[in-house]
């Protein structure tokens, strides 16, 4: 018997929509790769902000623990240690997800609907020695000292001074390392102003225009040698500096993981401002393929409080599509959603993103 509902990806959008979903009558099953669910937001110790709808002055962890627990009591499935690994259509409506399991063995799920909730990878950076241990993405340091609690090295140096290398420095510094400097190539800091002031208060230089040159060490990380750049990102010779380090950690955007989308036969758009090539999608969160939507950071990078509100949106429009939800009420609620996220996407960075998705959904209408 199939599904009504299968939702690849644990993380803030995923559990978010199921919740909406399974409350409106859905039978939902939720996969993940990983052995916990969660995604990103068990990373994620310090609080949000925003306002209340936002669930400001929580801190990501527990509002995970909350999405679990409201799950938990929707009895949404969820299958762990199983990763998704194609999408196919057969006649009618029917979709089938080919998935491996967690003994290994491959079979599948039909489902009327499949939610592609898959979060985003981090972008590498390459330069002389990126490849010595110890140089590492920021998710990856994160990962390790909020999950593992393992601390990946004692001095770092953070290239990237968004959001994620801002608060990842923080992090850091709490876990007991020494932050050496966080650069940036932009002459301007990319993350928002509460999360560098926490930095520049505990002392840790912020260096825009500024880029790394390379990494020196014989079977490590030892050194980093950064230089001053100017307007064409060109090194400003006598500019340079050296850093005694024993960890970098690449914080330089993210791209969304967008694999099955492919493979499902979803149109896509080229949107830097989104990360990068993104599935076409409607205000419904609904791809150019029958029955596939999709929420989070594959429709586009931005935070885990817009990624929740989008799956929202999702798991109401797929009620109404499979007739759980009156038109009138799924309206009234993707209405609310649509305000809190307008409000997320408040500010020039906010508006930007706001632009591309309203270029998206335009582009829905012409597929």
């Amino acid at each position: 018997m199939a599904e009504d509902l299968v939702i690849i990806g644990s993380g803030p959008a995923g559990l978010a929509a199921a919740v909406e979903a399974a409350r409106a009558g859905v039978k939902v099953t939720v996969v993940d790769e990983n052995a916990s669910p969660g995604g990103q937001l068990f990373k994620q110790i310090h609080k949000f902000f925003g306002s209340e709808e936002h669930q400001a002055g929580i801190r990501g962890i527990d509002i995970g623990y909350r999405l679990l627990e409201e799950c938990h009591l929707a009895k949404v499935k969820v299958m762990l240690n199983t990763a998704a690994w194609g999408i196919f259509h057969s006649s009618g409506n029917a979709t089938t997800v080919a998935i491996k399991n967690k003994n290994d063995s491959l079979c599948s799920l039909d489902t009327k609907v499949v939610l592609l909730a898959t979060g985003a990878r981090e972008n590498p950076l390459a330069f002389p020695g990126w490849t010595l241990p110890g140089v590492m993405g920021a998710g990856a340091a994160q990962t390790l000292i909020n999950l593992h609690r393992i601390r990946p090295g004692n001095r770092v140096l953070m290239i990237g001074s968004g959001n994620v290398g801002l608060i990842v420095s923080y992090q850091l510094k709490q876990a007991g390392a020494d932050i050496a400097a966080v650069i940036d190539i932009k002459p301007e800091i990319g993350g928002w102003g509460v999360h560098a002031a926490k930095l520049t208060r505990t002392g840790i230089p912020i260096l825009c225009s500024h880029k790394i040159i390379e990494v020196r060490g014989l079977d490590k990380v030892e050194e980093a040698h950064v230089a001053r750049v100017d307007r064409e990102a060109k090194s400003i010779p006598g500019s340079e500096k050296l850093f005694k380090v024993d960890t970098v950690c690449i914080a330089v955007g993210l791209s969304p993981m967008a694999e099955l989308a492919w493979s499902g036969g979803c149109r896509f758009a080229y949107l830097p401002e989104l990360g990068g090539h993104v599935p076409v999608h409607n205000r419904s969160m609904e791809t150019t393929r029958n029955n596939i939507y999709i929420a989070g950071d594959i429709s586009g990078i931005e935070e885990a409080s817009t990624a929740m509100e989008e799956g929202k949106i999702a798991g109401i429009s797929i009620a109404r599509s499979l007739g759980l939800l009156k038109n009138e009420c799924a309206e009234e609620l993707i209405r609310n959603k649509e305000k809190n996220l307008s409000a997320l996407r408040g500010g020039p960075m906010g508006k930007t993103r706001k632009l591309a998705k309203e270029k998206l959904i335009r582009l829905f209408n012409i597929c």
